[in-house]
């Protein structure tokens, strides 16, 4: 099983140290739900929303994946803007200009 704990650590601590709080978890591996009947398979991704907010709020910097799953529940804004549908037409520039003497 593969599951991965979202944690809050200090940025000078060792990688392998006792985390500050255990906020969440996350199973990248997509399973059937016993509550939907549609057949999909979906992730498990649970986080306690008010400790994130809260850390955050005091000035927590959540990694891209993290950032991610925030922006998903509602908490942060998306990192990256989705690409336009219909994107805007290139610029054309002038180039015949004349020069006088």
């Amino acid at each position: 099983m593969s599951d991965w704990q979202t944690v809050l650590v200090l940025s000078l601590t060792a990688r392998n140290s006792k985390p500050l709080e255990v906020i969440g978890t996350y199973d990248p591996i997509p399973k059937k739900d016993s509550y939907d009947e549609s057949g999909k398979l979906h992730k498990d991704i649970r986080l306690d929303v008010d400790r994130a907010k809260y850390w955050v709020g005091v000035g927590a910097q959540p990694t891209d994946t993290v950032w991610r799953f925030l922006s998903m529940l509602g908490v942060l804004e998306p990192k990256y803007r989705p690409k336009a549908k219909n994107p805007p037409p290139p610029l054309q520039t002038d180039t015949t200009a004349t020069t006088s003497i």
